[in-house]
């Protein structure tokens, strides 16, 4: 999870092209000052004094809202298209208590929540700091203060549209707590230190539950206008099936942080589901691991997400459905997945989030009568060939990008079955019939990328990317590809991070003009940053000065907290937050590109 930037993109030009060159780069930008240009330059004396001054500016928050815009009807309106709905409310778990609620008799009281919680066996279960909202606080003047100018920075003469989005984001897994608060239910990422004991628990990170006004407060100063959350499935169905009572508090709780990013002068964006699939789906904790050597997509440290669980799709479009009639008058901007390819178990689970997907963006546009944005969520390291004048090295990259986009964009975007990389791969594929093509296609109002780096990508060795596909035993499968992360020059692709991520600014220039010509749709970049290597071990003021990158917050990376993506810095004592030099430069940049309206 990383700084979210949205980005709509009519048009993109590039071309990964190799052009050998010599001698230093011409300065095209650059007008000749003849007063320095002079072959021979004349030298002289004059008296010394320090008369250099340094311009201090502060950041320019979010203006105060003047109108209110609606984007659908409220709920009132559309209650009756999730008809019998009943809410109750539970109280906190504590593992300490030894009584024994009394409704054992109702499947949904107290004595089933609890016993949910109980037969989860965390580890050394801990509480934060809070245990109510904060009330939030202005945000210091000496805070929001720009960090000292770097030079030797890129100049150039783009600019961004004036409707150019601009946001930060958070997932609730990895910033909210609060696990075990307020009626929520166990998912996958709650039981992490039971797979695996050396690891970070999610039980408090950053106390975003009831911490969210400060941080949105924090984020409104510096003149960001969209935040992007997600909302835990079992904060609002704890017992996650059609027909179970929606949770109150959890209804109320994201009610309040809407309505309070909309007071602040921005706008909130909305994901269903974040890596934090309700344990319930799962048969026993076991069930919630891919064996090694199986599954389709990168398994978030081994976890599969369930997909493919018989009652998943009609369960999520059902707890959709709960969070779009009540919140779509307030939300412009819906994901329904993050990153779905994560923990795909097999072909069913590909099936049943493209079916969820597009049921719930036909409920959106045909029920709900949204006038916002629907879309979902990919991942890809997007592959660059080897050498771009070798056909087997670009036949290996074109492989390994349509396997990991085009099985979900193919039908989403163009209205096309699943490509031939991941049906001659995976087997057990569900085919699509051509009235499921018709009712997926066009089901995504931009296409939405989480590009956080590149890998350079090249044939298996020995082999071929078709003879590794139709061998099930292939120890490069499912991509069935050579992927490295040096070029044929012997370089690095970019700049090394504390995690797998690298700075390759050239290939995503090039990344979206493949996206923007092979799905023919507008672009929305959902999740983009950089973990600073051995940022962890650095003094605080370090931290603060970091020039390499730009989440809005360190937060838990899934089993650590060493890997700090965040564009501010967290202390894990006292919860507070220091903005980071990238939060600076991050906004400045588009700001300082922005045209008028």
């Amino acid at each position: 999870m990383i700084s979210k930037l949205l980005l709509f993109a009519p048009a993109v030009l590039a071309q990964q092209v190799y052009v050998s060159a010599s001698g230093p780069p011409t300065r095209s930008q650059c007008s000749v000052n003849n007063t320095y240009a002079t072959a021979l330059p004349s030298y002289s004396f004059q008296g010394f004094s320090f008369t250099q001054t340094e311009t201090v500016r502060t950041a320019t928050s979010v203006p105060a809202p003047t109108t209110t815009t609606s984007f659908a009807p409220p709920y009132t309106s559309l209650s009756h298209l999730i008809p019998n709905l009943t809410t109750t409310q539970w109280g906190n778990w504590d593992p300490s208590i030894t009584s024994t609620p009394t409704d054992a008799g109702n499947p949904y009281g107290n004595a089933s929540w609890s016993a949910l919680w109980n037969a989860v066996p965390l580890s050394n279960f801990t509480r934060g700091i809070y245990s109510s909202t904060v009330s939030p606080t202005p945000i210091p003047t000496n805070e929001l203060v720009l960090p000292p100018l770097e030079y030797f920075k890129h100049q150039d003469c783009y600019s961004f549209p004036s409707s150019f989005m601009l946001g930060v984001a958070g997932s609730a897994v990895q910033i909210e707590g609060a696990i075990a608060d307020e009626g929520r239910t166990p998912g996958m990422m709650d039981i992490l230190t039971v797979a695996n004991p050396s690891a970070s628990p999610d039980y408090v990170t950053n106390e975003n539950y009831y911490l969210y006004k400060q941080d949105i407060e924090r984020i409104a100063a510096m003149g960001v206008k969209y935040y992007s959350f997600s909302i835990p499935w079992a904060r609002i169905l704890p017992f996650v099936v059609p027909g179970a009572p929606v949770n109150k508090q959890g209804l109320d709780h994201y009610d309040d942080l809407v309505n309070f990013v909309l007071s602040k002068g921005m706008l909130p964006t909305v994901t269903l589901i974040h890596t934090d699939t309700p344990l319930q789906f799962y048969p026993n904790i076991s069930g919630t691991l891919i064996p090694s050597g199986t599954g389709i997509g990168y398994v978030d440290l081994g976890f599969q997400r369930s997909y493919q669980n018989v009652s998943f799709e009609d369960a999520f479009v059902h707890y959709g459905k709960v969070l779009m009639t009540h919140f779509a008058d307030r939300v412009p901007v819906w994901f329904t997945f993050n990153e779905p390819l994560l923990g795909s178990r097999n072909g069913k689970s590909i099936n049943a989030v493209l079916k969820a997907h597009a049921r719930l963006y036909h409920f959106y546009k045909e029920e709900v009568n949204g006038a916002g944005k629907v879309s979902i969520k990919f991942n890809d390291n997007f592959g660059v060939p080897r050498n771009p004048q070798d056909p087997t090295d670009v036949e290996a990259a074109n492989h390994f990008n349509s396997f990991q986009l085009a099985n979900f964009a193919n039908p989403i975007f163009l209205g096309k079955d699943y490509p031939s990389s991941y049906k001659n791969t995976i087997k057990d594929h569900v085919p699509l019939t051509a009235s499921d093509l018709a009712y997926i296609n066009g089901t995504a109002d931009f296409f939405s990328i989480d590009p956080y780096t590149a890998t350079v990508v090249s044939p298996p060795p020995n082999s071929t990317v078709q003879d590794c596909a139709s061998n099930s035993s292939h120890p490069l499968r499912p991509y069935c590809v050579t992927q490295s992360t040096t070029t044929t020059t012997g370089w690095n692709i970019g700049y090394r991070s504390q995690s797998y991520v690298y700075i390759t600014p050239i290939y995503f220039r090039t990344y979206l003009f493949y996206l923007r010509n092979t799905f023919r749709s507008p672009i929305a970049i959902t999740e983009f940053g950089f973990p600073v290597f051995a940022e962890a071990e650095k003094a605080l003021s370090d931290q603060l000065f970091d020039s390499p990158r730009s989440c809005f917050a360190d937060n838990w990376e899934f089993g650590d907290f060493e890997q700090r993506f965040g564009i501010q810095t967290v202390n894990r004592t006292t919860q507070e937050r220091r903005y980071k030099r990238s939060f600076f430069e991050f906004v400045d940049f588009v700001e300082s590109r922005r045209q008028e309206a």
